[in-house]
């Protein structure tokens, strides 16, 4: 048969697999919600606080890659039509990981898509007597600050919304999301925003870009206690006009792309600086920042052409890389293909 006839054996077979894992959510009532990747184009961090946070500025933007995450809803089945009311719905999760990204074993009790339909069920009462199944279908890297889990959450708590007819904009699903954590609540809304307090409190709303962009990122990841600790050490203030510049801004194009926890991600892993330098020689490449405590690098790049050569120039030299563009989407439904 060959070696390429072998290959196609292989992707039939992967296709296969993929096919009987969904297979289940295409029946009616499932839903398919889009989990969106971000990077911060601004990340201010302040000097740690007494209460061990830190003051911070966030400005998130969605990115085209995304997360697909399967939900469907089953009745517990209780004898007689009994229910336990004393406990929520039983919730839980598959994962597939897309080809170049290492699986990752993550039990439901810390999955954040699971937490995040439990707490939301806490919250309001809803779904006694069912069962809510998932399964995430992952393009977005782990450990990478790209809020791939975070984003699978607000997915998640958009698809109990449409099961349990809430609104998502409902306080209760915004408190949740926030408990959660700060990425999950700007997930809800997507796009571009800042978020101010601890990067926490959504504070405005700015016009999105749609620039292409190159994300690239070493086999590591960068431990974000670790390089907060580092940080604590010897901060690196961000000049107070250029924050004044970020928290002005009403473009996403109008932000000076700065990270003041680079240096700490840095010196945690030197490849991160070598890929600094690296994509700011490439062609096409405009701006190149590290998101969140890494280890991902987003490159804004004048084409699409330009990010898709940038991208399989980093391949070559061994790291993931991904073409994308920046989105104005945050988690949403999107249709079932049956």
């Amino acid at each position: 048969m060959g070696e390429r006839g072998s290959k196609i054996d292989m992707m039939d077979t992967a296709r296969a697999a993929q096919r009987t894992e969904v297979d289940p959510f295409l029946r009616p009532g499932a839903l398919r919600v889009i989990a969106p990747a971000k990077v911060n184009l601004f990340l201010g961090i302040g000097q740690r606080r007494a209460d061990g946070y830190h003051d911070a500025l966030s400005i998130m933007h969605s990115l085209a890659l995304h997360d697909v995450v399967w939900m469907r809803r089953e009745p517990l089945g209780y004898p007689d039509g009994a229910q336990d009311h004393d406990a929520g719905p039983k919730v839980s999760a598959t994962m597939r990981f897309a080809a170049g990204l290492p699986a990752v074993d993550v039990d439901d009790d810390d999955n954040l898509a699971v937490r995040a339909v439990r707490m939301l069920a806490r919250e309001t009462g809803c779904g006694i007597g069912e069962t809510v199944v998932m399964h995430v279908e992952k393009a977005i890297p782990a450990q990478a600050g790209l809020g791939g889990g975070s984003s699978d959450a607000a997915a998640a708590l958009v698809g109990a919304c449409r099961f349990w007819g809430l609104g998502a904009d409902d306080a209760r699903v915004v408190r949740v999301a926030r408990k959660l954590g700060a990425d999950v609540a700007f997930f809800l809304h997507g796009g571009c925003a800042a978020l101010s307090g601890v990067g926490d409190e959504f504070h405005h709303v700015l016009e999105p870009m749609k620039s292409p962009v190159a994300l690239i990122k070493p086999v590591q990841g960068v431990s974000t206690a670790a390089a907060y600790r580092l940080f604590d050490e010897d901060p690196q203030l961000v000049d107070q006009q250029r924050y004044d510049r970020a928290f002005a801004a009403k473009q996403a194009a109008e932000v000076p792309l700065t990270n003041n926890l680079v240096p700490a991600a840095e010196s945690l892993l030197p490849e991160l600086a070598e890929i600094r330098r690296w994509a700011q020689g490439q062609p096409g490449a405009q701006n190149v920042l590290m998101s969140g405590s890494g280890s991902a690098t987003f490159v804004v790049c004048e084409s699409f052409a330009a990010a898709t050569a940038l991208v399989a120039a980093a391949r070559v030299r061994g790291w993931w890389a991904r073409a994308t563009s920046f989105s104005p989407l945050g988690a949403a439904l999107a249709p079932v293909r049956r």
